[in-house]
């Protein structure tokens, strides 16, 4: 009777503290991602599964300044929710150096959609592996891994949260799981465009705004495709005609940097027309300021190379001032104000 009872003990604590632990320390939640209905099924990484506290972890870390080495700098310094996770400037100097960056900070925007490679290069080959590279570069968050994971582990809230997040401690490999989640969040697909597409209130389209939709349609979409209006591909389009005198570590080479295809020379990935209008300036090196100056290039300042993209005529697409005045019109429809105000996206 008395081994029994004490057995019977033993049994009830044990199963009070499995209750415990349970109610404590839940499995992680599935993030039910909602694709917009006039959106393609996004590409997901079967390995990092999209969880709301992974997601809710991933959201701490883009705002958090430790993630740098001097403790200044996060992801948002140079990727600013108001202008549609962009800088504003041509080339940030926001990193732990102080250094001009060689290269334009891109808009981060429906990269749940990023199949073809990440930076203006596609040196990338998702956002797990992206992430790597302004954290540890010298000239932007130059942080220490091991330090950063030691940092974190210093914080009881990081620790608490990587636990409910991963089941798992704090490690480098958890930490750029969860920055993807939240970027795979970063969605824009509310703008009157959208609304107009959908048939959704609020979604009407002037008829200068249709025209200007119809030439985009019929001049730019073999690069700018789609509901993303970015086929995420790499063309030369025609900023530059001579790339052989490049002393950056072949920055200006483009995708040819990273697959050394003589085709690939100058080509650089196809950025989404989507919040055009909030993300000057514009191109990998930030050349130019306006949207009024990118449709000016398109239309007849084309640099003709041997790689140009083949479907840009070599003397441009000789747009007259009313078709530039409709482009514009309908750039401006793409400007997506729901997300650049959306708290779920914001500083924690």
């Amino acid at each position: 009777m008395k081994i029994n009872f004490s057995y019977s003990i033993l049994l009830s604590l044990i199963l009070t503290a499995c209750s415990k632990k349970e109610s404590v320390d839940p499995e992680p939640q599935i993030y039910q991602f909602a694709v917009p209905a006039n959106f393609p099924r996004p590409v997901f990484d079967i390995e990092n599964a999209m969880t709301r506290e992974g997601i809710e972890l991933g959201r701490m870390l883009f705002y958090d300044v430790r993630l740098s080495g001097n403790n200044k700098v996060s992801c948002a310094s140079c990727h600013d929710q108001k202008l549609a996770f962009s800088d504003g400037k041509a080339l940030s100097n926001a990193g732990v150096s102080g250094t001009i960056l060689h290269r334009h900070a891109p808009a981060l925007v429906n990269l749940a959609w990023a199949n073809n490679g990440l930076f203006w290069d596609g040196g990338a080959t998702n956002l797990e592996s992206q992430a790597f590279g302004p954290l540890t570069a010298s000239d932007e968050m130059h942080q220490d891994l091991f330090e950063l994971v030691d940092e974190l582990n210093a914080v009881p809230e990081y620790v608490k949260q990587f636990d409910l997040a991963f089941k798992d401690q704090i490690s480098s490999q958890n930490i750029v799981k969860a920055l993807a989640q939240f970027q795979r969040t970063l969605v824009s697909a509310n703008s009157r465009y959208d609304k107009f597409k959908r048939n959704e209130a609020e979604g009407n389209l002037s008829s200068m705004e249709l025209r200007g939709l119809e030439l985009v349609r019929q001049k730019c979409q073999s690069c700018h495709t789609g509901e993303l209006f970015t086929d995420n591909a790499y063309h030369n389009n025609g900023i530059d005609a001579d790339f052989s005198n490049d002393q950056s570590e072949g920055l200006f080479q483009g995708r040819f940097r990273i697959s050394y295809n003589p085709a690939d020379m100058g080509s650089f990935k196809t950025p989404t027309l989507r919040n055009a209008a909030l993300t000057a300036p514009y191109m990998h090196d930030g050349r130019f300021t306006k949207l009024e100056d990118v449709i000016d290039h398109y239309s007849g300042e084309i640099k003709v190379s041997p790689t140009l993209d083949k479907t840009i005529p070599t003397n441009g697409f000789q747009f007259n001032p009313d078709e530039k005045k409709a482009i514009m019109a309908f750039l401006n429809t793409l400007t997506d104000e729901e997300f650049v105000t959306n708290r779920e996206l914001s500083r924690p």
